[in-house]
């Protein structure tokens, strides 16, 4: 076939997106997929062409040589000289999603990562702020070393499985595509075993509990996952193990609250700190801090310390300190504060707050406004009588 320009062999404009040319690629690689058209040569050129394309146009370096001099900035060569070439290159696009559903990964197995697995661990606040490496304990399945994970009994026989031919999978026709799957009858090990490890009683794999420090970075919240890469369960079938995912779970503060990367401080101050001022020692992650109470603080008032909250796990800025004040209405008193408060009192009633004036003001007028009504009305009674 003759060789038109790549950008129109997959349909898409020259300022199409790296997304944009892989679904472009997709779209025809399932429209002329070999598996489909068996026998056709047309269509296994075209699926060599649009592979060509995007071997091309997904590679900026390629691509930008291509924009600039056509074919001849390539340097000749180029192209794939079989489907199999093809399926070596692009791999991973032929290994999942509907490529792997369809036609089974690419004519070869993939080899699958082992299960994930689950901890958890709970940290004090001071731990989650600061980091800390914790020792971590969990159950997952290792291979077994009696059979070296085969799950055969140390000399027996292996036979290839006579079902899928010691493939692991088989193919079943639906219409014009193949569907692979999993072969039943060997699950997927594309051999049968004549006599089982004791052991691990065929599943190659034991269950044992293990104990890993894990480092916690600074600045975790509760909730938070921490992924470690490789420790999760072996492979069925060569690939990667898993990882294992610690959750962290935070113990209450007997002190802070936690809002994000800032800290919460419930501060009780006292009447006459709050109306005279105060400077007061208050608690930080960090050890004690001043903290300085201005002349006639409300109950509710909130004070700012920055900086010493909880640094932030993605951003690594730290949070702050929010002091919530509140009035603390003493439950007893002794001879003299009874004494002294009774003069503040009758002070009160002479140089009352201007608040206190205002309200003062309201009840008076409320009282003489029942005390008119009622009056109108014992005036209306006497008329009618």
């Amino acid at each position: 076939m003759a060789k038109r320009d790549y950008y129109d062999i997959l349909g898409v404009g020259r300022d199409a997106t790296e997304k944009e040319i892989t679904s472009a690629y997709r779209k025809l690689a399932i429209k002329y997929h070999p598996d489909s058209h068996p026998d056709d040569q047309d269509a296994t050129a075209k699926f060599k062409q649009a592979a060509e394309a995007y071997d091309i146009l997904n590679d900026p370096e390629k691509r930008a040589r291509y924009d600039q001099y056509g074919e001849a900035g390539l340097g000749g060569g180029g192209g794939f000289h079989s489907v199999d070439d093809i399926f070596d290159a692009f791999g991973d696009i032929f290994s999942g999603g509907i490529f792997g559903d369809l036609f089974g990964g690419g004519r070869g197995r993939r080899s699958r990562a082992g299960a994930d697995v689950r901890a958890d661990v709970e940290l004090t606040l001071d731990e989650a702020a600061k980091g800390v490496t914790k020792k971590v304990s969990f159950r997952r399945r290792e291979l077994c070393k009696t059979c070296d994970g085969s799950g055969a009994k140390p000399g027996a026989d292996k036979e290839f499985c006579p079902i899928c031919a010691g493939r692991g999978q088989v193919v079943q026709a639906a219409g014009i595509l193949r569907v692979q799957t999993t072969c039943p009858e060997c699950r997927g090990a594309g051999y049968k075993i004549s006599e089982y490890c004791g052991d691990c009683r065929g599943e190659g794999v034991i269950a044992r509990k293990i104990t890993l420090p894990i480092p916690i970075p600074a600045g975790v919240d509760d909730g938070t996952r921490v992924r470690v890469k490789g420790e999760g369960e072996p492979s069925p079938d060569g690939g990667p193990p898993g990882a294992c995912y610690c959750f962290v779970h935070l113990a209450a503060h007997p002190l802070f609250q936690r809002e994000g990367p800032n800290l919460i401080l419930q501060l009780p101050v006292s009447y006459c700190q709050a109306a005279l001022g105060a400077t007061l020692e208050v608690p930080t992650l960090d050890g004690a801090d001043e903290l300085v109470i201005p002349r006639g603080t409300q109950s509710g008032d909130v004070f700012r310390l920055r900086g010493r909250g909880i640094t932030d796990v993605h951003s690594g800025v730290r949070g702050d300190l929010l002091v919530n004040t509140f009035i603390e209405t003493p439950k007893k008193v002794n001879a003299e504060q009874d004494r002294l408060l009774r003069e503040l009192a009758e002070l009160e009633q002479v140089d009352v707050t201007p608040r206190r004036k205002s309200f003062l003001e309201k009840l008076r007028g409320y009282v003489k406004s029942l005390h008119d009504e009622a009056s109108d009305g014992s005036s209306n009674e006497r008329e009618h009588a």
